[in-house]
């Protein structure tokens, strides 16, 4: 799957339902400067992806351009396919029935007070 998508385009189902209290599900350091990223949701996925889509036309607010997998998106979801899945949890939404979903990015340095480790 590597191949075809040119780098991480992938799904991962972190539990089996939709929770009340967003959990961690994920996240990610950098060793150089102790920054950490974590990931904390109410969804029962995360769709991964490692910048494949860059090709360098892309820039930032500094003008510096982004080349292939100069990033990586947690985006938090439904099981894909849930629609068609009647085993997956349901993304139905009915008429006046509200629609709730919670997705925390917790940044955090080792070093720092309260720091997750």
């Amino acid at each position: 799957m590597l191949a075809s998508s040119n780098g991480l385009d992938h799904s991962l189902v972190v539990r089996d339902a939709v929770t009340a209290k967003p959990t961690p599900v994920g996240w990610i350091d950098d060793p150089a400067s102790g920054r950490r990223m974590m990931v904390l949701t109410t969804e029962p996925s995360v769709q991964l992806n490692s910048g494949n889509g860059f090709d360098g036309s892309e820039t930032g607010s500094e003008g510096v351009a982004y080349p292939r997998y100069a990033g990586l998106a947690f985006e938090t979801q439904h099981l894909p396919d849930s629609p068609n899945q009647t085993a997956f949890p349901s993304t139905v939404l009915r008429p006046g029935t509200p629609f709730r979903s919670a997705t925390i990015l917790r940044f955090s340095r080792q070093g720092w007070a309260g720091a997750l480790h």
